[in-house]
């Protein structure tokens, strides 16, 4: 396993990481900073109409990709992460070379941990709210049906968290069960309307894709949120293992190591 990792706690200040700036590609991590510039480009007071919902809930919540990729396209493509990089002060950040290619954003554990201190501090309480809320209602199962409860959820047991998941490379998973579909028929209409699947066909985080500096080839696993009342400590790992390991042991791995690194940084509580 390569892996980065920075957390934060915000009560008393202490830090705990190690090659923090080490860039990865993003995954689906990016989903981030595409729900945060749909909210800045509108402004406070907006109201999201029922079919943006139907976008941005299962994109935070159970990390759909078809809906990433219908505001990826529909919002600048690379220029969202552009204008996030210069909102929040990212300096490990840059949009990916091919621009379809979300999920080949770079990032790395310093970036995204300044992502969550930006959205629980500066930015605008509703964007806050809404972006949080969501990330606290993050589904054990994905909507590509892969069970994403490793890391951070699998870590800290009982403790409220908050989390967005991101993985690359580890092919197909089966179909999601009943218990994983949205039952939410303007979900339902929206995602399988004809702007979403152009979107689908045009914009993905395939492998057809090559950049300068980070890893496209080995397995990529990511956890980040927050955990605690009052999202009181983020936690971010990012890792890339061989495209050998299984599914389940790359799971085990990450969250093993998450549950070190958030120890660690409450020892001093």
């Amino acid at each position: 396993m390569t892996a980065s990792y920075l957390a934060f706690d915000q009560t008393t200040g202490h830090t705990f990481g190690a090659d923090e700036h080490r860039q990865y590609r993003s995954a689906s991590v990016v989903k981030l900073f595409i729900a945060l510039d749909y909210l800045e480009s509108h402004g406070p007071g907006y109201q999201i109409p029922a079919e943006d919902l139907a976008l941005l809930q299962p994109m935070l919540r159970s990390s759909n990709d078809d809906a990433a990729s219908t505001l990826w396209v529909r919002d600048g493509w690379q220029e969202i992460v552009n204008r996030m990089v210069a909102l929040i002060g990212l300096t490990d950040t840059a949009p990916p070379e091919k621009p379809g290619m979300w999920g080949y954003t770079a990032i790395s554990a310093a970036d995204i941990v300044k992502t969550y201190r930006y959205l629980l501090h500066r930015a605008n309480p509703e964007y806050r709210d809404f972006i949080m809320d969501n990330l606290h209602e993050a589904t054990q199962c994905a909507s590509d049906g892969f069970d994403q409860s490793f890391g951070i959820p699998s870590a800290v047991g009982e403790l409220p968290h908050g989390v967005k998941q991101g993985w690359s490379g580890f092919g197909a998973a089966p179909a999601p069960g009943q218990e994983c579909a949205s039952q939410d028929p303007v979900t339902q209409r929206v995602l399988n309307s004809p702007e979403v699947r152009a979107a689908a066909r045009i914009a993905s985080s395939g492998d057809d894709a090559t950049a300068d500096g980070i890893d496209l080839t080995n397995r990529a696993m990511h956890t980040t949120g927050t955990v605690g009342p009052c999202d009181r400590t983020i936690v971010v790992v990012l890792t890339l293992e061989p495209t050998t390991t299984t599914w389940q042991e790359s799971a085990d791995r990450i969250t093993r190591l998450t549950r070190s690194v958030y120890r660690h940084t409450i020892l001093d509580d």
